[in-house]
């Protein structure tokens, strides 16, 4: 392996894990013993041996709010060479979001994965799409080989938080 990580952080970018607000995530069609949590989570996404599996077929439907205003730079997904995600669409602030309406809305971006990206090498996306991102809908449409499982090792988000003000920090101006 290179002296270069192969999920390295894009260079000005952070991974912006601790911005990702845990209590709204959610994902459709994923397997019970093979969670989300097993692809996001610090700690799980690391181990090669667990993944997020999916259920019914081969398509997710992943939906990532964040507890801060943040601008997404690139996206890194490591899978198996044979059953990892292919076409991925990405959609950002559109919530409620359901297999049955995923294809009503154009994605804010449309990435396809190929092996080598399915190492966990970030893919960076159309940047001015993702300026004021509240949540952060991942569609996994299909996988590499077209089987029915597909199975995800990690997802790391790249990107920056937007500079806001706190509204609940600001002191009153008494009128005197």
């Amino acid at each position: 392996m290179s002296a270069e990580s192969a999920t390295a952080i894009p260079r000005g970018q952070v991974d912006l894990l601790d911005f990702i607000d845990f209590s709204g995530v959610e994902c459709l069609n994923q397997s019970t013993s093979h969670s989300l949590s097993n692809a996001i989570k610090q700690g799980y996404r690391e181990d090669d041996g667990l993944n997020l599996e999916s259920d019914a077929d081969e398509q997710l439907l992943i939906h990532i709010p964040f507890n801060q205003v943040i601008k997404l730079h690139s996206i890194a997904i490591k899978g198996p060479e044979e059953d990892g995600p292919k076409m991925v669409k990405l959609f950002s602030n559109k919530e409620h979001m359901g297999f049955s309406n995923v294809n009503d809305y154009p994605p804010s971006d449309t990435v396809v994965l190929s092996p080598d990206t399915l190492k966990g090498k970030p893919v960076v996306l159309k940047y001015v799409k993702f300026q004021n991102v509240r949540s952060l809908t991942i569609f996994i449409e299909d996988n590499q080989l077209d089987s029915e499982i597909t199975k995800v090792q990690k997802i790391a988000l790249f990107g920056t938080m937007v500079e806001t003000t706190d509204m609940k920090s600001l002191k009153k101006i008494e009128d005197h």
